[in-house]
């Protein structure tokens, strides 16, 4: 109890320093007589957490051998996922995510799909599923236009709305993972949108694309419909606030009107900043996303 006394410091800086987890006892003073001040505290409380951090560190630096527990091969990280790792680290450790599973129905779609032939030679045309969600998930943009933003301010409470869409498509390459934009997707037609998806798919895996093309997107879609796979979880490419994530469709008994019926079931996984985005508005633009695939035909006026 002496000890303590000796301690020169006022009853609101000694509470401030217990609601901070520090002991004043342990805290040099710097005014006259060793007097300790809330700055001492949080100096203090600074100086303790950048020696926790030193330590975190340090730990994380101690390497060890891994051959030590059998064969190895050393390789060199691709260079794309060199460059890209610094930027999903921040965009998983900036962005509050949360992902909204969901499937849509495409059966009448991919039947229209099919069926769409060349109208001068009467031949099958090909086209990926992917132009026609690209369609529809514009079409949902227009209609939710949070999804079509960027946080400009989130303290002043200041938002980026784009009047734009532009289009991310993630285009899986020997290199690794790469994110061209697709400009101006409302003024396009199924055709052309199919058209460009195979020229930036073939400049990204032939490293032909311009750097430019990877900034100033509104949202961006990743599939993996071509690979395998149902649900996931896909990080958002900041500063965009959404991702759109693609599985592989699969045939399913829905429960329709009351009679079980085969039906082309897309999984989708929607990723958002739930800063801005809440978890009501995501179903809601999901919804708009299997409306416009469906039976609405949406996609089909822009053939």
């Amino acid at each position: 109890m002496s000890e303590d006394k000796k301690i020169l410091a006022t009853p609101k800086v000694r509470k401030f320093a217990r609601e901070l987890g520090a002991n004043v006892s342990d805290i040099k003073g710097t005014e006259r007589k060793g007097r300790i001040t809330e700055h001492d505290v949080k100096s203090y409380i600074a100086n303790q957490l950048n020696s926790e951090n030193e330590k975190i560190s340090k730990i994380k630096k101690i390497e060890f051998n891994h051959s030590d527990f059998g064969e190895v091969e050393i390789k060199d990280i691709p260079r794309v996922k060199k460059i890209a790792a610094p930027h999903l680290v921040n965009s998983w450790t900036t962005i509050p995510h949360v992902t909204h599973h969901d499937e849509a129905d495409i059966t009448e779609m991919e039947e229209f799909r099919n069926s769409i032939t060349d109208t001068f030679t009467g031949e099958k045309k090909k086209f990926t599923p992917l132009s026609f969600i690209i369609k529809a998930l514009v079409a949902a943009l227009k209609l939710f236009p949070n999804f079509n933003s960027s946080i400009d301010d989130i303290e002043n409470g200041k938002i980026v709305i784009k009047k734009y869409f532009h289009i991310g498509i993630a285009v899986d390459t020997p290199h690794g993972l790469m994110v061209p934009k697709m400009r101006n997707v409302n003024r396009k037609n199924i055709n052309k949108i199919n058209n460009e998806l195979k020229i930036l798919s073939e400049k990204c895996r032939n490293l032909k694309i311009d750097k430019k093309e990877f900034f100033g997107g509104s949202i961006t879609i990743t599939s993996l419909g071509g690979i395998g796979g149902s649900f996931f979880t896909p990080i958002i490419n900041y500063p965009e606030v959404a991702i759109l994530g693609i599985g592989k469709s699969s045939k399913k008994q829905i429960l329709i009107d009351g009679k079980f019926q085969i039906r082309v079931m897309l999984p989708l996984s929607l990723s958002y900043d739930h800063r801005i985005i809440d978890g009501a508005e995501a179903a809601k633009f999901c919804n708009a996303i299997k409306d416009n695939l469906g039976k609405n035909f949406a996609y089909k006026l822009a053939v």
